[in-house]
């Protein structure tokens, strides 16, 4: 049984609030504190109608809601990322004690977290950074939970977090204890990155089969058969997909036949702002991550860019005017649909497990870098169930092997499984075909395409770089290494050991004919 018996819940919007339900759900007492008054009594109105009386209480300033906490006091954090969560543990810390926690659940920075774990360590306060996934539905439902931090503090919590975490298919909480300092919002800060992944792969095979001339009830229902069997399983953001192609507006009147309203899908504009707008700051961070941490993230890097173009609908609206219509995508005449769907599902699939694998490969590397010892096998249980990446077949049958036995961040890379390669190669050819029919007809596919040109460099020996490399060396002297040189770091990415003159040095009148100056 958890010990925390009254907690408090800071930041009560659509994640916050409905973690404060779910947390009464449970029979804790929730003590809500949020700039906005009629937030929380939008909260409290919610646990009044569900039956939880008395169980949810607001507070104006943080004497009375410290006050009213159990001990050790837990209070969870349920703010946006930046400055607000400094600006709130600077006005809490006078009113904390040594051993108490705080549970950041935000999807915070982890050099934040790590920053304001250093700031609380000399106090006894302990703070746990704790990616919460699976969007507010899951808040309210029971969320895939990684928290990271603090020993002591993330045993004492865990109890509470395993009986609020979403549960896997043999009931197991989607929660455990992830490793050191930040790396509870780092691992979900990838995961994000992972999901944005999937999420363009999976919208570019949507838009391949609108211009197939599927309607979208026809597509919903071809999600739905891939979600139900194969590769894609078990995919959360599939199955959504397939639920999501169906929705109707709701009618003015009753007794309007529901068919004849239009599909929300239909009336939806192709422009992805969330990046821009600051509400989500994870998929910058991720490949920000992967570029300084020099992890080859082809599906991730250009799933991203995917977004930040598709926000500037103004300015591609413009250019579009300038190119006379520019490169629209033609529609498809395919002579043998279910055969062309199958291979879409099939690359679809790549580009899930080029996201999935690239994410791991920067965790991997962060790992290395920080000494958080991150357990592996908990990363696999969070992912199982409750989280927007879910993927019962990549989970069972790729990250299992791997992960369960929580190897080494060196062993991680999927690239080394044999599974994998199994699963790549046969899927690799779908996956050629889609993306020539696609380059033929101007589709739009940067993570398909992407994710084939991933798997071609990332798996071969037979790359065009040397070019590049002697290219290098020609203007910046920067050294390469000569195929049949035996030496150790030949496999390592360290500098080589041979330059050549390609062309002398000379001064400027024997460059340009004429002395310096005149």
């Amino acid at each position: 049984m958890s010990k925390f018996t009254s907690i408090a819940m800071i930041g009560c919007g659509s994640m916050g609030g409905g973690m404060a339900l779910l947390f009464a759900e449970d029979g804790v007492h929730v003590n809500l504190s949020d700039p906005s008054e009629e937030t929380m009594d939008a909260v409290i109105e919610k646990a009044e109608k569900a039956g939880y009386n008395g169980k949810l209480k607001k507070h104006k300033d943080y004497k009375s809601l410290c006050k009213s906490l159990s001990e050790p006091r837990l209070l969870v954090f349920s703010l946006p990322h930046g400055g607000v969560g400094d600006k709130v543990l600077e006005g809490l810390m006078p009113e904390l004690s040594k051993g108490d926690i705080i549970l950041d659940c935000g999807n915070e920075h982890f050099a934040n977290t790590e920053r304001r774990q250093n700031k609380c360590k000399d106090t006894g306060i302990r703070y746990i950074g704790c990616g919460v996934s699976g969007g507010y539905q899951a808040a309210r439902a029971g969320p895939s939970m990684c928290p990271g931090g603090d020993e002591s503090g993330l045993k004492e919590v865990l109890p509470l977090l395993q009986k609020v975490a979403a549960k896997d298919k043999e009931g197991k909480p989607c929660v455990g204890i992830v490793g050191k300092g930040g790396a509870g919002h780092y691992v979900k800060m990838v995961h994000n990155g992972i999901e944005h992944g999937m999420m363009s792969a999976i919208c570019e095979a949507w838009g391949i089969m609108r211009k197939m001339g599927l309607k979208y009830e026809e597509i919903g229902d071809v999600f739905e058969e891939w979600n139900s069997s194969g590769e894609l399983q078990g995919t959360f953001l599939v199955s959504i997909g397939a639920d999501l192609s169906h929705k109707r507006e709701p009618g003015t009147d009753s007794n309007s036949d529901p068919q004849q309203r239009p599909l929300v899908i239909s009336e939806v504009l192709d422009k992805v702002v969330q990046d821009l707008t600051g509400e989500e700051g994870t998929g910058i961070w991720s490949n920000t991550e992967a570029i300084e941490l020099h992890v080859p993230a082809f599906t991730l890097n250009v799933a991203h860019a995917l977004r930040l173009a598709s926000a500037y609908r103004g300015d591609r609206e413009r250019a579009n005017k300038t190119f006379d219509g520019a490169f629209p995508p033609s529609e498809l005449d395919i002579k043998d649909r279910k055969a062309f769907i199958e291979d879409l599902r099939k690359a679809t699939y790549v580009a899930c497990l080029a996201s999935y694998t690239q994410g791991m490969n920067i965790i991997a590397r962060a790992d290395q870098e920080h000494k958080w010892s991150i357990d592996y096998s908990q990363v696999w249980q969070i992912w199982r169930a409750g989280c927007i990446i879910q993927a019962d077949y990549i989970s069972d049958n790729i990250l299992a092997p791997v992960l369960k036995n929580n190897p080494s961040s060196d062993d991680l890379n999927l690239n080394f499984s044999s599974v994998v390669a199994k699963d790549i190669k046969n899927s690799f050819p779908a996956l050629r075909r889609i993306i020539a029919k696609s380059v033929e007809t101007d589709q739009v596919v940067p993570a398909l395409s992407a994710s084939l040109e991933y798997f071609k460099i990332s798996t071969g020996t037979d790359l065009p770089t040397s070019f590049y490399e002697a290219e290098l060396d020609y203007f910046g002297s920067h050294m390469f290494d000569k195929k049949g040189d035996n030496d150790s770091n030949v496999k390592k990415p360290m500098e080589g050991k041979h330059h050549f003159e390609w062309k002398p040095v000379t001064s400027q009148k024997e460059t340009y004919g004429k002395p310096p100056g005149v």
